[in-house]
């Protein structure tokens, strides 16, 4: 199975870092977002990516572009042009960088992407969220239904920690414990390429009329993640990365 990634918004809640360059380039432990997430699937056997880009797209492809030599032995004939590879610690990773359009939402994108997926089912997911996600059961769990999408529901972390009072007294602390307990979506998708035919083009946003269209025919099934699952939405969230990664207790770390 290939995977689609949408790499292409502004993110604008981490404006102070995305000014320069696009979200999932944004670095955890010296490497992007986006390394992380294709690590991930890359892990459970999944080594082509179809990367939607649109802002600061050129960013992507250069890291891209650069990738192999900057993880390998070269020796450079300058006066004949010529680059010879020794040794290379690159991943045998196949990526297709297409441009989707600086202003098109996510349901535009993947539209956009459709000539390169072939005709079997594709994981799909956004550049910007990590999680230590059973890919391989995802696939089986969507395969099993036989409908024409799978979404992931998590349960996202608590953003603050929590008091435990009696009356005005403070009894405890509990640190940013887990939320109500309702279900949000993950990101990360199984989809068969029919459910492109519901995009109507660059101005459909995936998660509007054509996730809630496929949901009221009985089409979407959720595949119930309990383990960790994180999106870098802001400045504490990619800090809070960094530490985790720092610590070596990144749990999304499963290659």
């Amino acid at each position: 199975m290939k995977a689609v990634i949408l790499a292409g918004g502004l993110g604008t809640r981490l404006s102070e870092e995305t000014v320069v360059r696009p979200k999932p380039m944004l670095e955890i432990g010296g490497r992007p977002i986006l390394w992380h997430i294709m690590q991930i699937f890359a892990a459970h056997g999944v080594t082509e990516f179809v990367i939607c880009l649109g802002y600061k797209g050129y960013v992507i492809k250069e890291f891209f572009l650069n990738y192999r030599l900057h993880l390998s032995d070269v020796t450079l004939d300058l006066g004949r042009g010529h680059v010879e590879f020794h040794r290379s610690a690159a991943e045998e990773w196949k990526v297709s960088l297409i441009e989707t359009g600086d202003a098109t939402m996510t349901g535009g994108r993947l539209k956009r992407v459709r000539d390169y997926l072939g005709d079997d089912d594709f994981f799909m997911t956004y550049g910007d969220g990590v999680a230590d996600i059973d890919l391989t059961a995802l696939a089986a769990f969507h395969r099993a239904h036989g409908r024409l999408a799978t979404l992931t529901a998590v349960v996202p972390p608590g953003r603050f920690g929590a008091l435990d009072l009696d009356g005005d007294a403070v009894r405890s602390f509990r640190e940013k414990p887990a939320g109500d307990g309702a279900t949000i979506n993950g990101g990360f998708f199984v989809l068969s390429p029919r459910v492109l035919d519901r995009i109507a083009g660059d101005a459909t946003v995936w998660e509007n009329e054509p996730l809630e269209s496929l949901a009221r025919e009985g089409q979407l099934h959720a595949y119930h993640h309990h383990g960790f699952w994180q999106a870098m939405d802001t400045l504490r969230d990619k800090k809070h990365l960094e530490e985790l990664w720092a610590k070596g207790d990144a749990p999304w770390k499963v290659w």
